[in-house]
């Protein structure tokens, strides 16, 4: 059985898979992030109250959402690494037999 056939580099190929997603996501909401606060900085030196009100309750779901996607994508790396960790129990105690 080749490397790549077996169940925990499968587990791993996955995880990292996950941990890259996470952080393709994370650096667009830094970008959000970067881009909102300059927003924000111009809306605070003039402009429609009831514009920027808009654009804050819109930002307020947007953020609701990501956090619950931050959560999600948390819950299953959590997920992976207990995987993860025992088909290396499993690995382990297969070559203890050996």
């Amino acid at each position: 059985m080749s490397n790549a056939e077996k169940p925990e580099f499968q587990a791993l190929e996955r995880l990292e898979t996950a941990i890259r997603e996470v952080s393709e996501e994370l650096a667009t909401w830094r970008r959000r992030a970067h881009k909102a606060e300059s927003e924000r900085i111009d809306l605070s030196g003039g402009g429609d109250i009831v514009e920027a009100r808009g654009r804050i309750v819109d930002l307020e779901r947007e953020n609701k959402d990501l956090l619950g996607r931050v959560e999600h994508a948390r819950s299953r790396v959590t997920e992976l690494l207990t995987r993860l960790r025992f088909l290396e129990e499993q690995t382990a105690v297969e070559e203890a037999r050996r």
